[in-house]
């Protein structure tokens, strides 16, 4: 049996750190070493530096777009016009949390929320991180508005456990987050799974 093709990647936080990891074991890949940059800016200061690694081993890169630029390729363009033959180069549009609530029925039901709250065209949202805390601001569970929602006059955008609450969201195989189906709803997910797939078919060449 081919033993699974090994990823090294690059990410912003560790909820995209999470989602990596998901979308490496639904693909069929293992990850390596993966860079959490803890910063948009950090990422994008060693791009150029992924990028070369790229020319010999398997490479993942997963940034959000955020507002710096109008579209995914617009941005991927300006950053990084050629990419490395074993580089995916992937951009969340508008944040990583997208791709979650791409996943409708299921974020529903983590949130402990009414499903038709849930946004049909989530890639649509200005803020997505804001969308998600004011959807578990609904919940009918205390625990997840706690943690997730940040505490009045905090000053702080999400909850002290937002993100271990979507890494568990994420995380859970049998009842979490469904890559296959979120991306039915975010084209930019649909396109990163897609370049996944065909990265790890990529054999290393001898140089």
């Amino acid at each position: 049996m081919t033993p699974p093709v090994t990823l090294s990647g690059a990410v912003e936080g560790i909820v995209d750190e999470a989602v990596l990891y998901r979308l490496a074991s639904f693909v069929g890949a293992s990850i390596g070493v993966v860079y959490r940059t803890n910063g948009k800016q950090r990422l994008l200061k060693n791009l150029q530096g992924y990028n070369k690694a790229a020319q010999f081993t398997h490479w993942v890169i997963l940034v959000d777009l955020d507002h710096d630029a109008d579209c995914a390729a617009a941005f991927k363009t300006a950053r990084l016009p050629e990419t490395a033959p074993y580089l995916c180069f992937r951009i969340a549009v508008r944040e990583i949390e997208t791709w979650l609530l791409a996943d409708r029925e299921r974020i529903a039901r983590f949130l402990s929320i009414s499903l038709t709250d849930v946004p049909l065209n989530p890639e649509s949202l200005e803020r997505p991180t804001r969308t998600m805390v004011d959807l578990a601001r609904k919940s009918r569970r205390s625990a997840i508005r706690e943690d997730m929602v940040p505490r009045p006059g905090s000053g702080r955008e999400v909850g002290a456990a937002y993100p271990s609450r979507l890494i568990e969201f994420v995380s859970d195989e049998q009842s979490g987050w469904r890559p296959e189906v979120a991306a039915l709803a975010s084209k930019s997910l649909r396109r990163g799974i897609d370049c996944l797939s065909k990265l790890v078919l990529k054999d290393i060449q001898p140089g």
